[in-house]
């Protein structure tokens, strides 16, 4: 690789420009594959070595105005990003460039966007449950230290209040650092993420950075790995664990697929680019455990047309150790977080990792759920009187447990005027045990309904 003194010299020419596709020559040295090219105001990356003086590569910027035979410099090194302290309560770009209007990041150290992951032998391999403290996710589908869970929901459901609780508890349980990634998605969403989160005083404990949907599909295909470099310096030397949230991971996908088709390769299944699965696991196996610390990640995935055997989404999951899946049906009905306790599955929830007892309140708990959703359809045609019994304490248990897995939260309080809570796993766990074994039967649904422990019923 070239030294940046070396830079002014390794000049070259445009020979050819075809949309974002950009083929210049030099005659002094042939630049290294994914080195950062610059040509006027346009940042280009080489992705193809095509002669010993040719190269070809991506634009992360506008090449508007760009012709044959403009100046083209090699700066000699791959995409840069500052890392440390200084990027806390920031919001960047793919170049780790501010994009919130303040002043530059006076940063020690800068890295590139391309590492390795962390060899096999410096992970660690045991399961760790996070726990997130909120009831619905720890007790049915827990997150595991170090692991990926994908977020799964349509617009609407809350899945950005979610996400900022997230952070919220993030911040005050673990005094770790949240680093929310924009993938390809709408400029409006970033900027009122970044506005709620400002408000709700999560600001100073987060990082934020976006390749939007307006942008280059190569920098939002460069977005995700500048978000992990910056990830990898809080793991390795601030020493702090991290949660990583990527929206939407789907995107990065979408975008590898546009700069696939763009550099002329033949696509592959339902026109993606056949190098999908080696693009995917090059990011998603960056995040993991170190003896350091842990990057834990939560994933929103878009799922095209609801088709869960799309090679995008299915090569997603293979990576994913949980599921939440948010409902509509739920929200409407105010049960808020609305994470379908049937849908939503996680590897960590076995007797192995979370212990007998909180395996079998979470089978006990879906039984009963499963339970009352066939019931739902006799009550609709024949009312609740007509149920025998039995099925009448299903019913009543089944409504309890819907409620009592509602948390009020702690980034909704002004909205809802509700104190927020955080509720401990074995909270979680006995409070719906009790529900189980009938203890609040004779209890109007409405007790059970945002509340944090159990106890707080009988208030």
């Amino acid at each position: 690789m070239i030294n940046s003194s070396q830079t002014i010299q390794n000049q070259g020419e445009v020979v050819s420009v075809r949309g974002s596709v950009i083929d210049a020559r030099f005659t002094d040295s042939l630049p290294e594959i994914y080195n950062l090219l610059k040509a006027g105001e346009t940042m280009i990356e080489v992705l193809m070595q095509l002669s010993p003086e040719t190269v070809r590569g991506i634009a992360l910027t506008s090449a508007q105005g760009l012709a044959r035979g403009s100046l083209i410099i090699d700066t000699g090194r791959p995409i840069m990003v500052p890392v440390g302290e200084k990027l806390l309560g920031r919001a960047f770009n793919v170049f780790g460039s501010p994009i919130d209007h303040k002043e530059q990041v006076e940063a020690k150290e800068f890295r590139s966007i391309h590492r390795e992951s962390v060899p096999l032998s410096e992970q660690t391999t045991n399961s760790e449950i996070f726990e997130t403290g909120i009831k619905a996710i720890d007790v049915l589908a827990p997150l595991q230290r170090g692991g990926k869970a994908g977020l799964l929901g349509g617009a609407g459901v809350g899945k950005t209040v979610l996400i900022m609780e997230l952070i919220q508890n993030m911040a005050s349980r673990y005094e770790g650092i949240s680093i929310f990634c924009g993938i390809g998605e709408r400029c409006r969403e970033g900027e009122e993420l970044y506005r709620e989160i400002k408000d709700v005083g999560v600001l100073d404990k987060a990082v934020m950075i976006f390749g939007q949907m307006n942008e280059q599909p190569g920098a939002r295909f460069r977005v995700g790995h500048a978000a992990l470099t910056m990830a990898e310096y809080f793991r390795d030397d601030a020493k702090q664990d991290v949660l990583l949230l990527i929206d939407n991971i789907f995107r990065f996908v979408q975008a590898g697929s546009e700069v696939s088709g763009l550099m002329g390769q033949l696509p592959s299944r339902v026109g993606y680019q056949p190098t999908l699965a080696t693009e995917l696991a090059g990011l998603e196996e960056r995040i993991c455990s170190t003896r350091n610390g842990a990057i834990t990640s939560v994933q929103a995935v878009y799922v095209p047309a609801d088709d869960f055997t799309d090679p995008a989404v299915v090569h997603t999951f293979g990576h994913l150790s949980a599921t939440i899946v948010l409902s509509r049906r739920m929200s409407s009905q105010g049960l808020y977080p609305s994470i379908d306790p049937l849908q939503s599955r996680s590897k960590m929830l076995s007797p192995y990792v979370v212990g007998e007892k909180h395996y079998q309140i979470a089978q006990r708990i879906r039984k009963t759920l499963a339970e009352y959703e066939e019931l739902k359809d006799i009550i609709a045609m024949l009312g609740l009187e007509e149920l025998s019994q039995e099925d009448k304490k299903i019913v009543n248990r089944a409504r309890r447990l819907e409620r009592f897995l509602t948390q009020p939260f702690l980034t909704t309080e002004h909205f809802t005027g509700l104190k927020g809570k955080m509720v401990k796993l074995e909270d979680a766990l006995d409070g719906c045990e009790r529900i189980l074994d009938d203890e609040f039967q004779d209890y109007p649904e409405k007790s059970l309904y945002m509340i944090g422990s159990i106890d707080e019923a009988k208030k």
